[in-house]
């Protein structure tokens, strides 16, 4: 019994994206793009990336082009192209041996002339089977031997130019073969006035197809779609050919005269031939290929082959994405499919809807100067999966409270505002519901649903306000350490956690290499590692202390990653010095801005990054002379050392 309304069926979905497929994982998308970035790509180079790797559950365009040339050398490894003159050679031994066995125990002169027919029969097969076309068979089974030589030539012929030609006109007879050869007919009357530019075109094309229809699957809709899947199948023809030896060629030339028995269809695709060529010249009509398998293939197969080949290629250019204006809908997913299954199509799909999402959520921007970079709402979110990692992190480490919400919380005022995106304030229930019923209400709705617009939270004040200034190392030896990542996902966690939990905190970043420079998170995380000599940590305090001056009503908190003691300072006329090993001018001026931040009641926290003895010995004596202190994580567990201490240095 079928339970199975009328009228409806079940099957693969075709029709574009899968509406029932999971939706894009844009966040792991945009981990790895961010991650890339930080590491020194540019958000354009690193989308691109992304789309070659691919994702854990979707094959990239590197894995699928690399499966397209596996399937390309499979065909070329496989197969050979001279099945057809095989198989004629067969058949036309096999006619022979008949005849001449139906002949040898006659005794009568008849016999012995066309046995001496038969051996003075030329060479080669198609001088043969020309040679037999008009001699009188004795042999019942020779005669069809000889007849199915000429049916599959005929076949075969159309096939290479017809797709599906071989098995429709198998054991046709006079009246099939004559209406094959009115079609050619018309086919090319078609074409010429079409190339004559007749004004009756449209309803020429309409005539034909209604009585020769069945010949083409593809189902043109107006000559000029008649003409590409013509050309592009000629052309495979023809290229096919050019990859046979002369001699085969030759061969096939002079066979094809036999087609049917009849020369003129042979005469009809030349002329077809001629017609497409002019037609459509941008077809490949000259390039070959090389086979070298064992495989014979016959002409509509090896036609076959020379289109996946074509397609193969095609499909290759347009997963390398290397010609301008290149987007992931230009892939034949159709294509895609035919030649690598089902699977690969999905993939396909999913990579250009995962590129598709990621643009269209405005995740890049343009900067102003014309660069495409990581838009406010990509950072935010690359900062939320930085600071999950590090409250994890300090969420591992044993006998420490919960710190994801420390501080987040003051004093309530008892006042309610609607919830903001960020909030950390704890619900007004009463409000809430209060605020769901009458939404529900006024909206006609049979039962009460809650709305993230009905959520109210209580006010509260903060209990204090904080000046944060986070001085990164930007020196080489930061990159080539490997320290490059880790420092940016610190500031992203931090910037974060500030931005949406302590909102009226003030923090400003700045980086130092040979000079020190106060920077948008953007910025930094855009930053490319730069070969440059100098870490002058002395600028970068003067800018941290001029940061805390502007705010001299909230707590002062510095801290500083660094892997190198100080090498540069600031002169009066705004130039840096450098000198390595460290002047004693340097570490003066550097230790004069930490006295500077004490008196402003800032205590400095310096992030260790390396075991050098010189570099321990002054990071020691820096934070002895802030009241700081120095903490030496390891590169994964900067973020959750600097965000720690932040959240430590704010409670105290």
């Amino acid at each position: 019994m079928s339970f199975l309304p009328e009228g409806y069926s079940y099957g693969p979905w075709h029709d574009g994206p899968d509406p029932l497929a999971p939706p894009a994982d844009l966040r792991d998308a945009l981990d790895e793009i961010g991650r890339d970035v930080m590491a020194g790509a540019s958000p354009r180079s690193a989308l691109e990336e992304l789309l070659r790797r691919g994702t854990p559950r979707t094959a990239g365009l590197d894995e699928l082009t690399r499966r397209l040339w596996q399937r390309r050398s499979e065909i070329q490894r496989r197969h050979r192209l001279d099945g057809t003159l095989q198989e004629v050679q067969w058949l036309l031994d096999q006619a022979l041996e008949a005849e001449r066995r139906e002949l040898f125990p006659d005794p009568d002169d008849d016999a012995r002339f066309r046995e001496a027919q038969l051996d003075a029969l030329p060479p080669g097969t198609a001088a043969a089977v020309r040679e037999l076309a008009e001699y009188d068979w004795r042999s019942r089974e020779g005669r069809e031997n000889y007849e199915k030589i000429r049916d599959l030539l005929g076949r075969e012929l159309l096939d290479s130019r017809f797709e599906g030609m071989k098995e429709a006109l198998r054991n046709a007879g006079p009246e099939q073969v004559e209406q094959a050869n009115r079609m050619l007919a018309d086919l090319n009357d078609l074409l010429a006035a079409h190339a004559q530019g007749r004004e009756d075109v449209p309803e020429r094309f309409a005539e034909f197809m209604r009585q020769h229809g069945e010949f083409f699957p593809e189902n043109p809709k107006n000559v000029e779609e008649l003409i590409d899947v013509l050309a592009a199948r000629a052309a495979a023809a023809q290229r096919m050919l050019n990859s046979m030896t002369p001699e085969q060629r030759a061969e096939l030339a002079e066979l094809s005269q036999q087609a049917f028995g009849d020369p003129r269809l042979a005469q009809q695709l030349s002329t077809l031939d001629a017609q497409l060529r002019a037609l459509r010249p941008g077809e490949d009509w000259t390039s070959s290929e090389r086979f070298r398998g064992n495989d014979p293939m016959g002409l509509g197969e090896g036609a076959r082959a020379m289109s996946d080949l074509a397609e193969l290629d095609a499909l290759a250019e347009q997963l390398g994405q290397s010609y301008p204006g290149a987007r992931l809908e230009d892939i034949d997913v159709d294509a895609l499919r035919r030649q690598l299954g089902p699977e690969a199509g999905v993939d396909a799909r999913r990579l250009s809807e995962l590129e598709r999402e990621l643009r269209r959520q405005g995740l890049f921007e343009r900067a102003p100067d014309g660069t495409l970079r990581l838009s406010p709402k990509a950072l935010r979110r690359l900062g939320e999966t930085a600071l999950a990692d590090v409250v994890n992190s300090l969420r591992g480490k044993t006998g420490q409270r919960e710190t994801e919400s420390a501080g987040a919380a003051g004093e309530p005022t008892g006042a309610t505002r609607p919830w903001r995106f960020g909030d950390m304030q704890p619900w007004d229930v009463s409000r809430t519901v209060r605020n769901s019923v009458l939404r529900s209400v006024s909206v006609g709705e049979r039962s009460v649903r809650m709305d993230v617009s009905d959520v109210e939270v209580i006010e509260t004040e903060h209990r204090s306000r904080a000046a944060v200034a986070l001085l990164v190392d930007t020196s080489w030896s930061m990159v080539q350490e490997g320290r490059w990542l880790p420092m940016k996902r610190t500031a992203l966690a931090l910037h974060q956690l500030i931005s949406t939990r302590f909102r009226n905190d003030a923090l400003q970043l700045i980086t130092f290499g040979r000079y020190a420079t106060s920077v948008e998170l953007a910025e930094l995380v855009g930053l490319e590692g730069a070969w440059e000599q100098g870490t002058n940590a002395h600028h970068a305090l003067l800018l941290a202390g001029r940061h805390l001056r502007r705010h001299p009503d909230a707590q002062p908190v510095v801290l500083m990653v660094t892997d190198g003691e100080p090498t540069a300072h600031l002169e009066p006329d705004g130039s840096a010095e450098f000198d390595y090993p460290p002047q004693p001018r340097t570490l003066l001026k550097t230790l004069s801005e930490v006295d500077r931040m004490a008196k402003l009641g800032a205590s400095v926290t310096v992030f260790r990054l390396g075991d050098d003895p010189r570099l321990t010995e002054f990071v020691d004596l820096l934070a002895r002379r802030s009241g700081g202190r120095v903490v030496a994580p390891d590169l994964d567990g900067l973020g959750a050392a600097v965000v720690g201490d932040y959240l430590r240095t704010r409670k105290r």
